[in-house]
């Protein structure tokens, strides 16, 4: 028994129950960073085989299903995919956002020259590889998927650095999240100017409105959370009907979310010892004054997180497990012709993938060094971030959000896979380097031994 396992057995612990020796395994794989990653990839891989089966023409159709409502002239439908990649996915970006602002305020980003590290190479990440991919595309039909190469998925990237323990720093880690989450970030900005539609401009008025009116609650100190979603709701329509493609609306939300906490420890701890100061009885109930401050304590001990902290801990495991995988499973069919392996649009997303994303990575890293403008974090060598640039080039979620706006019907399959093909090759060259400067790593302080 570990000393933390022996500090905390003669603690009071909650009453346990049959059901809690059923769950506890189950949450304790959600619990793991590679869990995520591994359900979509099984998510995956169900829709690889399905669209390649007999109940191929049945499973493509299903997500092509309209969902809406309908009254006289009023429509408001789209197809069961469009709903997935438009309202679910905008949870998963205002997860991203979260994430974002919490390193900005909180965590290793607050180092503004880490911090410029991590924008670098995300911006290397993106701009050399949709420079590949024109070079290669440029005047043929499907030069307008430019966008499709500038994404990293950030779900299957921090899995598989979660594969390798803690053969790895912590520091390649934290590098690693940055910089997806800034590359989403702006992957979501090239889908909203890039593939949006006519802008009409009264309806991104009535969003304006809508975002003044979150502020103006946060403000007031308004905290609760369903009023925020509702309002919430109400800005996605109207930035749905703006012609900015409605995910757009999660990251700004989410870097408007409050890091800061409504209740500090000082007065948590006061409020505890107010109620612990009750002696034991059958007091706990009705309109009474300690069964008032029981109530206190829980909405303190709630408050004691930050807005910021309390939706990750709520979303985490609803994108990472339910969004994610169903995005997954509706976006990765596709009929695999082994003719489309030579396919351009095929070769051009490969290529900006596999040598784009870790040509810009390492190359924007190393100019904001060079130039004092970012600072590496110690324990993250320059072989590590060129391992990280590999990794980088799985580009899979994202890569297929982006491949659907930008791609007609007789270019997609094409594009998703030289997506698969990419982000496959990409996966396994980085684990192989990773694994390999573990190795060395391991010898060479052997030999200093």
């Amino acid at each position: 028994m570990s000393n933390s396992q022996q500090k905390n057995a003669g603690m009071p612990q909650l009453p346990r129950e049959l059901i809690d020796r059923l769950t506890k395994p189950f949450l304790q794989f959600l619990r793991i960073e590679a869990a995520a990653g591994l359900v979509l990839l099984l998510f995956t891989v169900a829709a690889l085989v399905l669209s390649n089966s007999p109940w191929s023409h049945a499973f493509l159709s299903l997500w092509e299903t309209p969902m809406g409502i309908q009254s006289g002239s009023l429509e408001f439908t789209r197809s069961l995919r469009e709903w997935i990649n438009d309202a679910c996915m905008t949870l998963f970006f205002f997860l991203v956002a979260l994430e974002l602002k919490r390193e900005l305020v909180l965590g290793e980003l607050r180092n503004p020259r880490m911090a410029v590290l991590s924008i670098a190479a995300a911006l290397g990440g993106m701009l050399v590889p949709a420079i590949c991919y024109l070079m290669l595309q440029s005047g043929l039909p499907g030069q307008n998927g430019w966008g499709t190469v500038m994404a990293t998925d950030t779900a299957f990237v921090i899995g598989c650095l979660a594969l390798l323990g803690t053969r790895i720093p912590q520091s390649l880690r934290v590098f690693m999240l940055s910089l997806a989450i800034v590359d989403d970030i702006g992957a979501i900005l090239v889908v909203a100017i890039g593939y949006g539609s006519d802008i009409r401009w009264s309806a991104i008025s009535l969003a304006a409105i809508g975002l003044v009116i979150i502020r103006a609650m946060a403000v007031l100190g308004v905290r609760s959370i369903a009023l925020y979603f509702l309002v919430g709701g109400g800005v996605w329509l109207a930035v749905d009907m703006s012609g900015v493609h409605p995910t757009v609306t999660g990251v700004i939300l989410g870097l408007m979310t409050p890091t800061g906490k409504w209740v500090s420890d000082e007065r948590l701890h006061a409020i505890f010892d107010r109620v612990v100061a009750y002696p034991p009885g059958d007091h706990w109930s009705g309109n009474t004054e300690d069964r008032q401050a029981l109530r206190m304590a829980e909405e303190a001990a709630r408050e004691t997180l930050s807005p910021v902290e309390r939706l990750e801990i709520m979303l985490h495991p609803w994108v990472g497990f339910v969004i994610m995988p169903l995005f997954a499973f509706s976006n990765a069919g596709v009929s695999i012709v082994f003719a489309e392996l030579v396919d351009s649009v095929t070769l051009a997303v490969f290529v900006g993938f596999v040598f784009g994303k870790p040509v810009g990575v390492f190359a924007f890293s190393w100019l904001a060094v060079r130039s004092g403008m970012a600072v590496r974090p110690p324990g993250l060598s320059w072989m590590l971030l060129a391992a990280g640039g590999l990794l980088a080039g799985i580009g899979f979620t994202m890569a297929l959000f982006i491949a659907n706006l930008a791609f007609n019907p007789s270019l997609i399959d094409s594009a998703k896979l030289g997506i698969f093909l990419a982000s496959f090759v990409s996966a396994v060259a980085g684990l192989v380097l990773l694994m390999w400067l573990s190795v060395r790593s391991k010898a060479s302080r052997a030999g200093g031994d």
